[in-house]
């Protein structure tokens, strides 16, 4: 029996040329297992727009993106442990998996053959695609629910759900710490946060930019230095001496020139998206032993860590909040890169 469904206002493109606009969704109605919750803030990822526009060829009209959520649970199912009504409470880009396959069972649901992400995917109780969360409210799973460290803002809270753990993630893998030199490819959303965490983690922490007017803010962040990577005698300088690069730029680049900045048994991980493929010289990975990779998100318990160590360290992202109704101009702002460094909608605005 399907669980009833219930309407919430939401914010929804009806194509891919439409701009985003006021709707009616439905939720289920929770069951045994489900947490609702009042979203209060959601932050705006790249992908959000990627989806509204259906740039990657999958999106299901009324499109409802948002997967960076923050919100207080208002209602519970019995059989729900971890979280009662009132408690604050996060979602990131997953919210439902059968949780029996080797990779859930790892704690990677994010590689799980069934899983349900949060908006672009089918809602398996309603049998509807599912919305995300630029909307009033959300059901969703227990497993899949975070709990928020009260200590920090609650609004810059929200990016950690996604560009936090997409950087959080691969720096952890990589046992990125103390001794560690680590570069940062990129200073945008989830490069802000990656400068963030790597210096939390103790390692000596150089941004790679294009753009020598973001040094003063790369230091303000956390970097120790900053490499133009335009200069060429500034990358020469530092060739072949870095433990671990993470690379979060979405354009188009020279993917050899940062694997030459690798030291023997170097690793440069991608977690920007280029449209293109990168070509990559094998000669570039042979000579040193290096090693190229990618990396997507973070399961479920990796994502409640890195909250709880965002708590424990007073790490937020660097956010420009806005209203509902300005999403659409936000879109356009962020295909300029002119953001510091993630917009997040105060979903208050929509009521």
């Amino acid at each position: 029996m399907k669980p009833v469904a219930h309407k919430v206002k939401a914010y929804s493109a009806a194509s891919a040329t439409s701009p985003l606009a006021p709707a009616t969704i439905p939720r289920r109605e929770p069951t045994d297992l489900d947490v609702q919750i009042e979203i209060l803030y959601c932050g705006v990822c790249h992908s959000d727009l990627h989806y509204a526009r259906n740039e990657w060829h999958f999106t299901q009209y009324p499109a409802v993106p948002g997967h960076e959520i923050v919100g207080r649970v208002t209602k519970v199912g019995p059989k729900v442990t971890k979280f009662k009504p009132g408690d604050l409470a996060g979602v990131g880009c997953l919210v439902d998996a059968d949780l029996s396959c080797p990779y859930c069972r790892k704690g990677l649901e994010q590689f799980s053959p069934s899983m349900v992400m949060t908006y672009g995917s089918m809602d398996q109780h309603l049998n509807l695609p599912t919305y995300g969360g630029y909307s009033e409210g959300i059901v969703v799973t227990e497993h899949f629910v975070l709990r928020i460290p009260e200590n920090l803002e609650l609004a810059a809270v929200a990016p950690l759900l996604c560009a936090g753990i997409t950087t959080y993630s691969p720096l952890r893998h990589w046992k990125v710490g103390p001794g560690q030199k680590v570069g940062i490819v990129g200073l945008g959303g989830l490069g802000h946060m990656a400068v963030k965490f790597a210096r939390a983690f103790g390692a000596q922490v150089v941004v790679f930019t294009t753009s020598p007017n973001k040094t003063e803010d790369a230091l303000r962040l956390g970097a120790h230095e900053v490499i133009v990577s335009k200069n060429a005698d500034e990358m020469a300088q530092h060739a072949g001496t870095f433990d671990f690069i993470l690379d979060c730029v979405s354009a188009d680049h020279d993917i050899n020139a940062y694997l030459n900045m690798l030291t023997v048994d170097g690793n440069l991980t991608l977690v920007g998206a280029p449209e293109k493929p990168l070509p990559v010289a094998p000669m570039s990975l042979i000579f040193g032993r290096k090693s190229l990779s990618g990396s997507l998100i973070g399961g479920l318990a990796e994502t409640q860590e890195m909250l709880d160590f965002c708590g424990q360290h007073g790490i937020t992202s660097d956010i420009e909040m806005i209203r509902m109704d300005q999403i659409n101009e936000a879109y356009e702002r962020m295909l300029k890169s002119d953001v510091k460094y993630r917009f997040v909608i105060d979903m208050a605005s929509l009521k």
